[in-house]
C-alpha cells in the first residue's frame, strides 16, 4: 500500500458538489474501435498502468492521509462505457457531452478513473473520453498511463504480462494506520516551521499571499540573508512584482455545470511567430490564451485595466523521475491582457514568463508541497472548503489556469485507430477561475481544450475562435514583416 502525499489528499479534500478534480483527454478518433477491442486492450496492458488499479483505502477518523490499495478484481465493464452522439454528431455535441461526463464526481469506493467511447461524431469519427481523478495522477504520470494505451503503428503490440508471482505489496491494517497516524500528529509542529522557513523567501509567488502590502520586500530580505548567511554566493534571485487580480466574470464561485469547446491551432504556424520574434513556443501559447481572454472580455464589455493573472503549473520532477504521487507547484504571471497591440502583448508574455522561469531555475517553488505537509491531516479537508469560501467572495488568487504540455510528434494508435488529436480536459475551482486553458502538442498540432463553468462562460466556443483568431493575427504581421 502506497500512501497518498500531501498534495494528493489536497485533491480529494477540496472537492464539493461544485469543485471537482477530474483531470482528463478526449481523444479524437479514426478508424473502427469498438468497446470490445478497449477492454481487450486495458485487460493485456493494465498492469501498465497503475492508476486504474489502485483504490482509496481511508484512515479512521481521518487521522492521516489516506492510502492506495491494489484492486485485484477490477470491474471494466463498469468503467469502460459507450454512448453515441445524436445527429448531425458536431463538434459543439460532443463538447457537451465531455462537459456533462466531467462534471461528474467519481465513485472514490472504486480505481478513481472512467473511460467513454462517444460513436457518431461527424466526419466518419470517433472519440475516446477518459478521466481521471487528479489525487491519482499529475501531468507526468498522466502521460505515462496515456502512453500504456498507445501504440506507434495500426498494429497493436504485444506487451510482456505481469510477472507471476509478483511479491504482494504491504498491507496495512486500520489499527496500524491510526498508529501512524497519530505519530504524525505529533511531529506536526514541525512540519509547521519547516514550511515558515521555507515559504517566506517564496510569499511573493504564492498566490493571493503575494498580494499582501509588504510580501515582495519581506521575500527578497529573507533571501538575501539567507544567501549571505550560507555564504554559497548563489546567483539572486529576481524579485516578483506585485500582481493585483482583477475581478472578471469569471472570477467568484463556480457553479456545478460545465462548457467544454477545444480546437486545434498548427505547431508550424505558432514556430514561425516564435521564430519572428525569439520567443519560445510556451510564449506564443500563453500570448495566444492573453488575447483570446482580451477579446473575450471586450465582447463581454468587462477588459479590467489591470492585467490578467494566471497560475502556471510546473512539475517539480527530476528528469526520469517517474515515482508516483502529485509533484507539481504553481507559478503566477501576469498575462498583459490590458495591452492592445498583439506583438506588444507577446513581448510583455515572455518578458513575464522568462521571471518565472528564471526563479525557478535558482529556486524551485515547492510553496504547494510544503504547505499542504504543514496542516494536520484531519483538518485539511476544513482548511480547504473555509479557503475556497474566502476565494469565492473576492477576485480570488489568480484568474484563470494556464497549462502547456508537450506531446509525442508522430502518429499514435489505439487498437488500430489513429489518434487525430487529444484535447486536455482540466479543473476550474473557485480558487483558480471559472475558465480553465490546457495545450497538448502532438504530431504537429497544438490541440487545446477549454473548460468552463457554464454560468460563468457560456458562449466558450468563443474562446477558441478568439485563440485562432489571435495566431492568424500574429502570423499575417510576421508574413507583412
Amino acid at each position: 500500500m502506497r500512501q497518498l502525499n500531501a498534495v494528493d489528499t489536497q485533491f480529494l479534500n477540496f472537492e464539493t458538489s461544485t469543485n471537482v478534480a477530474n483531470i482528463g483527454g478526449l481523444a479524437i478518433l479514426s478508424g473502427g474501435l469498438t468497446r470490445g477491442d478497449l477492454m481487450s486492450l486495458l485487460a493485456r496492458r493494465l498492469h501498465l498502468a497503475a492508476p486504474f488499479r489502485m483504490r482509496l483505502a481511508f484512515v479512521p477518523f481521518g487521522l492521516d492521509h489516506p492510502y492506495w490499495t491494489e484492486d485485484s478484481r477490477i470491474d471494466l465493464d463498469y468503467h469502460v462505457r459507450e454512448i453515441a452522439l445524436p445527429r448531425p454528431g458536431s463538434d459543439m455535441q460532443l463538447g457537451e457531452q465531455v462537459a456533462r461526463l466531467h462534471a461528474r464526481r467519481l465513485d472514490r469506493r472504486r480505481p478513481l478513473w472512467e473511460m467513454y467511447l462517444i460513436h457518431g461524431l461527424h466526419g466518419d469519427r470517433m472519440a475516446l473520453y477518459t478521466k481521471v481523478h487528479h489525487s491519482a495522477v499529475d501531468g507526468v504520470t498522466g502521460a505515462d498511463v496515456l502512453a500504456s494505451l498507445l501504440d506507434t503503428s495500426p498494429e497493436p503490440v504485444e506487451v510482456e504480462l505481469a510477472p507471476p508471482g509478483k511479491p504482494e505489496e504491504e498491507e496495512i491494517d486500520a489499527g496500524e494506520m491510526v498508529v501512524r497516524g497519530l505519530a504524525k500528529v505529533v511531529v506536526n509542529p514541525a512540519n509547521a516551521i519547516r514550511f515558515l522557513i521555507n515559504a517566506v523567501p517564496h510569499l511573493d509567488e504564492i498566490p493571493l499571499i503575494s498580494q499582501a502590502p509588504g510580501a515582495g520586500l519581506v521575500s527578497r530580505i529573507t533571501r538575501d540573508l539567507a544567501t549571505r548567511l550560507s555564504g554559497s554566493g548563489a546567483a539572486e534571485v529576481p524579485a516578483m512584482p506585485r500582481m493585483t487580480v482583477p475581478r472578471t466574470p469569471f472570477s467568484g464561485r463556480i457553479s456545478a455545470h460545465r462548457r467544454f469547446a477545444y480546437t486545434a491551432l498548427p505547431l508550424e504556424d505558432v514556430k514561425l511567430v516564435k521564430n519572428a520574434f525569439g520567443v519560445t513556443v510556451n510564449d506564443v501559447v500563453m500570448a495566444l490564451c492573453a488575447g483570446a481572454l482580451r477579446q473575450w472580455l471586450l465582447k463581454h464589455d468587462a477588459l479590467p485595466e489591470q492585467p490578467l493573472v494566471a497560475g502556471v503549473p510546473f512539475s517539480l520532477r527530476l528528469p526520469g523521475d517517474r515515482s508516483a504521487g502529485n509533484q507539481v507547484s504553481i507559478m503566477i504571471t501576469t498575462l498583459a491582457t490590458q495591452v492592445a497591440d498583439p506583438v506588444e502583448r507577446l513581448l510583455a508574455v515572455r518578458d513575464a514568463m522568462r521571471l518565472i522561469k528564471d526563479r525557478s531555475s535558482l529556486a524551485p517553488a515547492r510553496w504547494l508541497q510544503e504547505l499542504s505537509d504543514m496542516m494536520p491531516s484531519a483538518l485539511t479537508g476544513l482548511a480547504s472548503r473555509a479557503a475556497f469560501n474566502l476565494f469565492a467572495g473576492s477576485a480570488g488568487p489568480i484568474n484563470v489556469m494556464i497549462s502547456n504540455v508537450p506531446g509525442p510528434q508522430i502518429p499514435l494508435y489505439v487498437s488500430g485507430a489513429r489518434l487525430l488529436a487529444y484535447h486536455p480536459v482540466s479543473v476550474v475551482t473557485d480558487a483558480s477561475g471559472g475558465i480553465n486553458i490546457t495545450v497538448f502538442s502532438y504530431d504537429g498540432s497544438l490541440d487545446v481544450g477549454v473548460i468552463a463553468c457554464r454560468e460563468m462562460v457560456p458562449d466558450v466556443w468563443t474562446v477558441t475562435d478568439y485563440l485562432r483568431d489571435t495566431l492568424l493575427e500574429l502570423k499575417f504581421l510576421v508574413e507583412e514583416q
